[in-house]
């Protein structure tokens, strides 16, 4: 277990060659593939590097430099939690961004073997100590590259979404909502809300919801396309469903759901029925031209 002596010495050492220590590590980041001058310059990783030396500095001269969790880390976690954050951003694996905590064991503990020569003791203590501390920053670090990762990735995944959900104004008052790809809980959230916003800065009359993109049509499916007829009418509002192609409408059929909207086969078939109950009819030129 890392003591307050080891500690101090190992701040020491660290102290006295810090500059060395900074080229041995961004030499050994260079061969073990944590450094790519495509995602990071090698200005920004030096500076990275020579950050982190100062803040580990400070954490072992810290009134508890025995934990790696206690207060006096603070900052070396939170430096490490923005460097695993800029780097799943920039695209590193979490092996090329775990490399940044572990190229550094080689460089210290050539430092270590040199200051302890002849003291076995001495030498096992510290390294053991100095091991201690980085494998549990490297840890650190690999818990905040997964945060991060999965924070981008739900970002992603809310940004598809608003894109895969736009309102289209086909007609005064008739609006059009195609859907692609399969519908959830939460999807069906922001449709709702797309929707019925639309509804209101349009005064729309009839909302069409297009479904020839979604794959396949359950239970579930049902419900959230049930809930969502169900709000646009609160809105005062009518839903037209379109695009159920017949393996759906089998699939339905087979299932026993009932939409209790009106439906129909083609978004054109949707938008003429939209038309007639607003009291519109399309023809081709020549025949009004003759009318």
């Amino acid at each position: 277990m890392l003591n307050t002596n080891t500690a101090a010495s190992l701040r020491q050492l660290m102290s006295d060659e810090s500059d060395t220590i900074l080229i041995d590590w961004l030499a050994s980041l260079k061969v073990s593939g944590g450094a790519s001058n495509i995602r990071i310059s090698e200005a920004e990783l030096r500076t990275q590097c020579r950050d982190f030396l100062a803040a580990l500095l400070g954490a072992l001269d810290s009134p508890d430099p025995t934990d790696v969790n206690s207060p006096g880390y603070a900052a070396v976690r939170e430096m490490l939690s923005e460097v695993s954050r800029s780097r799943a951003m920039q695209g590193f694996t979490p092996r090329e961004t775990a490399t940044f905590i572990f190229s550094l064991k080689q460089p210290l503990f050539l430092r270590i073997r040199g200051k302890t020569a002849g003291q076995a003791d001495a030498l096992t203590d510290e390294r053991w100590a100095l091991s201690l501390i980085l494998d549990t920053l490297g840890l650190h670090v690999m818990d905040a590259y997964q945060s991060s990762r999965e924070e981008i990735i739900r970002r992603q995944q809310e940004e598809i979404s608003e894109l895969s959900t736009p309102v289209v104004k086909l007609w005064q008052g008739i609006l059009a909502l195609p859907l692609i790809g399969t519908l959830d809980s939460t999807r069906t959230q922001v449709i709702m809300e797309t929707l019925l916003q639309a509804i209101v800065d349009d005064e729309a009359e009839i909302a069409i919801i297009d479904i020839t993109g979604v794959p396949t049509v359950d239970t579930l499916v049902a419900q959230h396309l049930l809930k969502t007829v169900a709000a646009a009418r609160l809105m005062g509002a009518d839903c037209i469903i379109s695009g159920i192609r017949p393996q759906i409408a089998q699939t339905m059929v087979h299932l026993g759901l009932e939409l209790n909207v009106v439906s129909k086969a083609s978004l054109a078939d949707a938008l003429a029925l939209a038309l007639q109950r607003t009291g519109r009819m399309v023809v081709a030129r020549n025949v009004a031209a003759r009318a």
